[in-house]
């Protein structure tokens, strides 16, 4: 199982480019080697939001935590 608190250090590593857009990211739930987040402000409602978590976010994560399997939208 993943520690909440590396997932966190990822994600404060990537929130910067999501602030300067006008968003940001939440981790709702770590599950296993899995973590879930919600995107928010205007990267809610982003068409690009798919591109951001998967291309961006996840790929920070498998690359500083090689445990990690899984992001999901919640």
């Amino acid at each position: 199982m993943i520690a909440r608190e590396r997932v966190e250090e990822v994600l404060d590593r990537v929130r910067p480019f999501l602030q300067a857009d006008g968003g940001d990211i939440v981790l709702v739930a770590i599950h296993g080697n899995s973590a879930d987040v919600r995107l928010t402000g205007v990267c809610a409602g982003c068409p690009s939001a798919h591109m951001t978590l998967y291309v961006g976010v996840e790929m920070a994560l498998r690359q500083e935590i090689p445990e990690f399997e899984t992001l999901r939208v919640a």
